[in-house]
């Protein structure tokens, strides 16, 4: 079975930064996909269990390419939650690649859905996201719950939502 192209570019990224402390260079060419700009969030997991994950709702590169490779090192070395991957991990880690479709502006939970919609939750300059489908998420009330507690977000705090769509790779 053939890796997805995003997929070889996250692995590729992290694997060139640890064996050479530079950024992978941008490929060239790019296909069609990889030319679009879109946000992008890289998960990268060590025997199932969540090693680091990081991405943008929004682009902010010229292209799908950079903002993979770049969250890609992103998610293996400054997610605050975990140590920084090493260079002995690599052979161990696994991927997904997350692309984000546009934010929709939704105002009520009855718009939700875990399995279908990723959740971002502001107030006050405050922000909590959720990816969809993930493993125990099993209602609006966890997705929203856990949002709030990622952005630091009391439950007396009015809240704007957003719902989007991911298209997943791994």
């Amino acid at each position: 079975m053939s890796t997805h192209p995003y997929i070889t570019l996250a692995r590729d990224s992290v694997g060139h930064f640890l064996n050479h402390h530079t950024k992978l260079p941008c490929p060239d060419p790019l296909s069609r996909e990889l030319l679009m700009r879109s946000g992008a969030f890289v998960s990268i997991k060590k025997k199932q269990q969540l090693r680091g994950c990081i991405g943008t709702l929004e682009p902010s590169e010229d292209n799908l390419a950079i903002e993979i490779i770049e969250n890609a090192l992103k998610a293996a070395l400054h997610d605050p939650r975990f140590s920084p991957v090493s260079v002995e991990e690599l052979e161990d880690l696994s991927y997904s690649v997350d692309v984000v479709r546009p934010l929709e502006k939704i105002s009520s939970t009855s718009e939700l859905d875990p399995i279908v919609y990723g959740l971002v939750v502001r107030s006050n300059g405050k922000q909590g996201v959720l990816l969809p489908d993930l493993e125990g998420v099993d209602s609006i009330e966890d997705q929203i719950r856990i949002c709030r507690d990622k952005g630091k977000i009391t439950d007396d705090e009015p809240i704007e939502m957003h719902r989007f769509r991911v298209d997943r790779f791994r």
